[in-house]
């Protein structure tokens, strides 16, 4: 991996920062990274909502993170509950991502097992644009007919969502850089598959308390053995760390 960039200031320009890092995805095995931010003791909200844990930084971070990636896998629950948009249609953002060799937009591929987000969030309301939505084969019926109109439907797994399945299925698509943004639920899922290659955190420097999840999570056991991680490098900005780690795919 190199040297390791420890507590250096966040480069002036990051998407060239963030593109010049490894990330080798296949169409059989796409790169995996997330992105997620806390507070200083583990919150993952402020009311509700990670904007409350957010600053410039933060913010310019998580737009160059999506601008290298090829697809961005999220959580109904957080799709909805954070307002997702649909991705930027900037002509110079498409020519910039397709000269990269990226679709020239960003696609969202939301996990609902039970489709519990309706087609009237904000994520479909560009007649021009639709996201993926990956689903199970028992999802109801009515509800995917309700979304087709909208999204492109995607069934892997029968009663949950097969996350592999769901991996590969994005990869086949010609999406080799999943973005993965949570929830909780969702990153704690990719955790016990073992599909997360890079973990990107930002730590924002504020104490919560309260009841709010972590980052990752799940109601089952913790992940048998442990995810082990290697740090890559740590940005620093107006407070906030900024940390990426590796796991080797061996």
């Amino acid at each position: 991996m190199g040297e390791v960039a420890l507590g250096e200031p966040v480069p002036t320009d990051l998407v060239a920062a963030l593109a010049a890092e490894s990330r080798p995805g296949t169409a059989e095995r796409p790169w995996v990274f997330t992105n997620m931010i806390t507070s200083l003791d583990g919150s993952v909200a402020v009311d509700g909502l990670s904007s409350g844990l957010g600053g410039p930084a933060d913010l310019a971070l998580l737009i160059a993170l999506r601008r290298t990636a090829s697809a961005l896998l999220v959580g109904s629950r957080t799709a909805a509950s954070e307002g997702y948009q649909p991705p930027d249609a900037d002509p110079a953002v498409q020519e910039a991502r397709l000269a990269a060799g990226l679709p020239a937009r960003l696609a969202v591929a939301i996990v609902s097992a039970r489709l519990s987000i309706g087609p009237d969030a904000p994520i479909f309301s560009d007649p021009t644009y639709r996201p993926i939505v990956l689903t199970a084969r028992n999802a109801p019926t009515d509800k995917k007919r309700r979304l087709d109109d909208v999204a492109d439907i995607v069934e892997v797994g029968n009663r949950q969502v097969d996350l592999p399945k769901a991996i590969t299925a994005l990869g086949r698509k010609g999406h080799h850089l999943v973005l993965a943004e949570g929830g909780p639920t969702l990153n704690g899922q990719l955790v016990a598959e073992d599909l997360i290659d890079e973990w990107n955190m930002s730590m924002s420097p504020m104490l919560v308390a309260g009841d709010a999840s972590r980052a990752a999570r799940t109601t089952d056991e913790p992940a048998t053995p442990p995810r082990a991680m290697e740090l890559e490098r740590l940005w620093h900005s107006e407070g906030f760390l900024f940390g990426r780690w590796l796991r080797s795919r061996d």
